[in-house]
């Protein structure tokens, strides 16, 4: 087996059994990032010389018996995190630039727990896309192709998408994302990979490039619901900086996996049957609920009435948050610079020259839904409305312990699809926007393989810092579904 194709738990045995060293296992995924990140385009910056000495540190570490949860551990690093010394982009050309002079508490974290970062991952500018298609530095490869048209590139979702792309080819054992609207779970499902989104507060956002600030949710992606486990209990944790961290225990969530289901109530939102959902979605959905009722679990119908405006409500607040956020590239503070004839010029050039058409058009959007004479018809009632799907998901998880949905409407699709339309991109998220409007902790795993051969994922969705419930059914779901299904561009594969 190659050193690129174990998983996180496997690595750390063997690191600290001294099978391997961390600086081999760091060059291998190096190597394999220079082999096929040309292709992929999953990391906007590598640091190979950074990476190496750090896993040097780690192997005096390890020689020293002093290893802690992810000594020697090579991650990537989505470009939204701020890294120290570290050029962190958000996927924009107006922080191009940008090297920030301080860590974000999540990236800090992991490097406490001895991670080793092998770079940033690409994605959405400012995370606002599902394709991974909107990034000023070129759209992302996903490394899984359709068995009928090999020759379609596809995309690996978004805004993750290059987190998802890279830990999916093995160019790294795991990685950050942010979800705000379905970022990490819609990746995951798209790149067959398990992805999860704590609850709201559970990892702290200090540090984090903002989108929108009041569903913005960090959160780890990594090939097994283990190495997912692991990595958000080193992500996780109160930080004082962060006015919405919150202070409650980091659990054992590595230990969840092994808990199983017996006993549990497994709720199905009627709501989520939508029209036109493929029937081979339908039918992996019924089997995910099969799966469970053999493992214990009582399957229980719930509704959730108010999660049909969820989408409608999301891209009324999110956007009116962005273009809150987003005020500070003025082309003053930091960031790129395109000088005008006065001060006003000056913002309106950079703008226009920073931000791209996807960012440009949220940012309009919600500066028209926050303006005098629309914000009580739009984000007033918006928010009224995300008070109702909270109460639907409190009603429901009164009757049960957890829900189980699918994780997006379709497989990945092809660069150039649907991509003429915004409201049709914007329907990526319609499963997983719900569970970011209320908070809740949710994860995707994959569970299946459509026609096409590409990796369909499942949705559970838990109550408020219940992330280990969501861990002991998510790593149900993949102990019966025994997902083993690769991608054809990966590391040690054929290209």
């Amino acid at each position: 087996m190659s050193l690129t194709d174990l998983t996180i738990a496997e690595a750390r045995d063997g690191l600290r059994a001294k099978t391997f060293s961390a600086e081999a296992l760091t060059l291998a995924h190096l190597q394999a990032i220079e082999a096929l990140n040309p292709r992929l385009n999953a990391f906007v910056t590598v640091n190979h010389a950074r990476a190496v000495d750090q896993a040097r540190a780690a192997d005096k570490v390890l020689a020293a018996g002093d290893a802690r949860k992810l000594t020697g551990i090579p991650l990537a690093i989505k470009d939204l995190f701020c890294t120290e010394g570290v050029r962190t982009t958000a996927g924009s050309a107006i922080l191009g630039p940008f090297v920030p002079p301080y860590e974000s508490t999540v990236t800090a974290n992991l490097l406490r727990d001895g991670a080793i970062f092998l770079g940033k991952a690409n994605m959405d500018e400012f995370a606002m896309g599902s394709s991974n298609m909107t990034s000023a530095y070129g759209p992302v490869e996903n490394p899984w192709k359709r068995r009928q048209d090999s020759t379609a590139v596809l995309v690996p979702g978004g805004s993750s998408g290059g987190s998802a792309s890279a830990v999916a080819a093995r160019l790294a054992m795991g990685a950050t994302g942010t979800d705000t609207g379905g970022s990490i779970r819609q990746p995951a499902s798209f790149c067959g990979l398990v992805g999860i989104k704590p609850t709201y507060g559970r990892c702290s956002r200090w540090g984090v490039v903002a989108f929108a600030s009041s569903l913005d949710h960090p959160g780890p992606f990594a090939r097994t619901v283990r190495d997912s486990a692991i990595l958000l209990g080193s992500m996780a944790g109160y930080d004082p900086k962060d006015s919405t961290s919150a202070n409650v225990p980091v659990p054992d969530f590595e230990a969840a996996c092994a808990r199983g289901v017996k006993g549990l109530r497994i709720g199905v939102p009627k709501e989520y049957r939508v029209d036109g959902m493929p029937s081979e979605i339908e039918a992996l959905w019924q089997q995910g609920l099969d799966w469970l009722r053999a493992g214990g679990a009582e399957i229980v119908d719930v509704s959730l009435p108010h999660t049909r405006y969820g989408l409608a409500t999301y891209y009324i607040i999110a956007p009116a948050e962005a273009s809150s956020n987003l005020a500070r590239y003025d082309g003053v503070r930091f960031g790129m610079r395109t000088d005008g004839h006065d001060l006003r010029d000056l913002y309106e050039r950079t703008r226009a020259d920073g931000f791209g058409k996807e960012v440009r058009r949220r940012v309009l959007i919600g500066t028209y839904v926050l303006s005098a004479g629309y914000y009580d018809a739009y984000y007033l009632r918006a928010q009224k409305i995300r008070a109702l799907i909270l109460k639907d998901f409190t009603d429901a998880f009164g009757k049960v312990d957890a829900l189980l949905t699918p994780t997006a409407p379709s497989a990945a699709f092809a660069q150039g699809d649907n991509m003429d339309d915004p409201i049709t991109m914007y329907l990526n998220d319609v499963f997983t926007v719900p569970s970011n409007l209320s908070g809740v902790p949710a994860s995707s795993v994959p569970a299946g393989l459509d026609t096409n051969g590409l990796p369909l994922g499942l949705q559970v969705i838990g109550k408020p810092f219940d992330e280990e419930t969501v861990i002991a059914v998510s790593a149900e779901i993949e102990r019966a579904a025994g997902f083993t299904a690769l991608p054809a561009l990966r590391a040690g594969a054929e290209a």
